[in-house]
């Protein structure tokens, strides 16, 4: 257990703050809204760690007008007392030192999200001012600022206004407030997305127990609170909402083994493909990791052990796999621990090998207790069951063999008359255009640059993978050629490595039709090739809306807001077209518009939050009408942004 007493002693310093505002994308990954989010979230893990550690209940987090955003909890304070070393108090060391704080040992806590980052200091620096107020009987105050320092005509970032202050005034209150000012010479936006807020709060509840978080924004008047009781079991129902549950109540079970704290829930339900989300110290773990591999073989095991026992696998019968338990499954993985290793493409994926020691461990331990009562006996026949089911159509006439037999194939068949390939063997430079229709498809051919990019042009529209099978959706000849023409296989045959487009385009009409193709294709690549997703290689190509001609001069518009912006810039006398479809547009138009690396509009399709984004799959995909136009009336505007994938434009 992390010790009560925290002081400026227990803060330990690795080196000082150097150069951030240099080299902001060294820190926090880039200067985008990402980053913007990320030094608010700095503050806000900060926050979350004494609540995970035990000594805070709530969290605060407003928006002001003047752009600024604060953080405030109830815990135990940063240190006010002077660190022997650094000869000024701990407050002064935490923002003004990179990599400074009290998780570098395990004294003051146990388990640590703020490892993931660089610390509150590089909040400071990158903001035109940051004030601090610690609230321990009496309240202190500090406050810093960057400026440009005009001897060396160099800007000096998070510098301290004065020396820590110790008030007069007496406070009942626990805890730190910040507030920071994000500075506009460094982030392309300083305007804090709500939305994005909002998802990573909820998360962030569902993974405390107990845990109240309170949001407000002062521009519109707008607040939420967060508190979930039922902490990953509420998580659960949460993603479930609008899947057909196989049982009630999830799964629940938490431990703790050699020091690592683990926490799950499972819930099976009637869908075909799995939804498990883990997370190390509140971080998603969205490439998975050694607590995954952990969880998934204690499960496999145990589940096999238990349905042995009650007689459901006869003694001449092989063992069910892993891929049968986990058909229908929707589990939260949570574990908390010392000495995080990340790694992996983005590194969210654990590299811990006692991880999965310690999780398979619990998993076996705590299924097994459960197990034995009669209560849920119920609950567990029917996991073993839709595992039987799963395992059936694995094993009965040409299923899982034969469907990854027919992946391969789809990868070698005759893609004459549809695909029209590029030229270029090296897949980095090449793209892919997923077209609309054979006349767009058509133009497209003729306008593209044959070196680098590939036209498959859709002959109907695809289907929606969200409620069938493999083999159903293995017959869907427009599923078939995207498998052909990517070349990495689906599900658990998928191989980035063969992946011959390193830029998938989808290519759409800017209607409803057009929005329906993007969704179905999205949640195509999400279920059967999230790693195609969460690589950064799928883009959804956008199309102009409208085209103004004035003499020679010809310009287009996207929206409505720039055809606003257009026409004034163009003066009267031009004409206008209102374009209903890629196919109205001839070959140098779409080469013009869409095709053009120098002129097009990209978004790229990122997943920052992989559990929300299910469910809203679930919501939108899914066959309850009635969560759908709930959520459609909730968020009309669906015009500028695919809801269940965030893009950023390229």
């Amino acid at each position: 257990m992390a010790k009560q007493t925290y002081k400026a002693e227990d803060i330990k310093i690795l080196e000082g703050l150097d150069a951030v505002r240099m080299r902001p994308g060294m820190y926090i990954g880039t200067t985008s809204v990402k980053g913007l989010h990320h030094i608010l979230w700095e503050i806000v893990d900060n926050a979350i760690d004494e609540a995970a550690n035990g000594y805070a209940n709530k969290i605060e987090i407003k928006l002001y007008k003047d752009g600024s955003a604060s953080v405030e909890d109830n815990g135990r304070g940063i240190p006010t007392d002077i660190h022997s070393k650094a000869g000024v108090s701990g407050v002064e060391v935490v923002f003004t030192q990179l990599h400074a704080g009290g998780k570098f040992g395990s004294d003051n806590y146990n388990y640590s999200g703020g490892l993931h980052g660089v610390g509150a200091s590089v909040t400071n620096a990158l903001s035109e001012w940051l004030e601090v107020k610690v609230f321990k009987d009496v309240v202190y105050e500090m406050s810093f600022h960057s400026y440009l320092d005009k001897a060396s005509g160099k800007v000096k970032s998070g510098v301290p206004v004065a020396p820590l202050k110790k008030t007069k005034e007496k406070t009942k209150k626990k805890g730190t407030f910040v507030r920071f000012l994000p500075d506009k010479t460094v982030f392309e936006t300083t305007v804090f997305n709500v939305e994005t807020i909002l998802k990573r709060l909820k998360e962030l509840a569902f993974l405390n127990k107990g845990l109240e978080i309170k949001f407000y924004d002062e521009h519109t008047d707008f607040s939420r609170t967060y508190k979930y009781d039922g902490g990953v079991v509420d998580f659960i129902k949460y993603l479930n909402e609008g899947k057909g549950a196989l049982y009630q109540e999830p799964i629940y079970a938490a431990a703790s083994k050699d020091n690592i704290f683990v926490e799950f829930a499972i819930q099976h339900t009637d869908a075909y493909v799995d939804s498990v989300y883990s997370y190390v110290n509140n971080i998603p773990t969205g490439e998975g990791g050694m607590h995954e591999t952990g969880f998934r073989s204690g499960l496999t095991r145990t589940l096999n052990d238990y349905a042995r026992e009650r007689n459901i696998i006869k003694d001449k019968d092989d063992n069910l796999l892993g891929e049968d338990f986990k058909e229908g499954l929707t589990a939260i993985l949570s574990i908390k621990m010392q000495n995080v290793q990340f790694e992996g493409q983005t590194k969210t994926k654990l590299g811990n090998p006692e991880a999965r020691v310690a999780v398979e461990s619990v998993t076996v331990s705590e299924l097994e207790t459960l197990m034995k009562n009669k209560k849920l006996t119920k609950v567990f026949d029917t996991v073993i069951n839709k595992a039987m089911g799963a395992a059936k159509a694995r094993l009965a006439a040409k299923k899982a063999k034969e469907v990854a037999r027919a992946a391969k194939s789809i990868e070698s068949q005759n893609l004459v008359g549809k695909l029209a390939a590029c030229s270029g063997r090296k897949p980095e430079l090449n793209e892919l255009f997923i077209v609309e229709g054979d006349s767009a498809g058509g133009s497209a051919k003729q306008a593209r640059v044959r070196q680098y990019q590939a036209i498959l042009p859709l002959r109907g529209k695809p289907l929606n993978v969200e409620k069938k099978k493999i083999d159903q959706i293995l017959q869907n000849e427009e599923i078939r050629t995207i498998i052909s023409a990517l070349g990495t296989g689906i599900g658990s045959e998928f191989d980035l490595s063969g992946l011959k487009y390193h830029k998938v385009i989808i290519l759409s009409d800017a209607d409803q039709d057009g929005a329906h193709i993007r969704a179905i294709l999205l949640t195509f690549f999400f279920r059967y090739m999230k790693e195609l997703v969460t690589a950064g290689h799928v883009y959804i190509g956008m199309p102009p809306l409208y085209k103004l001609k004035k003499g020679n001069v010809e310009e287009y518009a996207y929206d409505d807001k720039e055809l606003a912006e257009k026409s004034a810039k163009i003066g009267r006398g031009y004409t206008l077209q209102r374009y209903k479809g890629l196919g109205e547009m001839n070959p140098s138009q779409l080469w013009e518009t869409t095709l053009d690396p120098e002129h097009r509009s990209l978004m790229q399709v990122t997943i920052d939050d992989a559990a929300e984004a299910d469910r809203l799959i679930t919501v939108l995909m899914g066959d309850e009408v009635g969560e759908r136009k709930k959520y459609i009336f909730e968020h009309a505007d669906f015009n500028k942004e695919d809801k269940f994938a965030k893009m950023k434009r390229s």
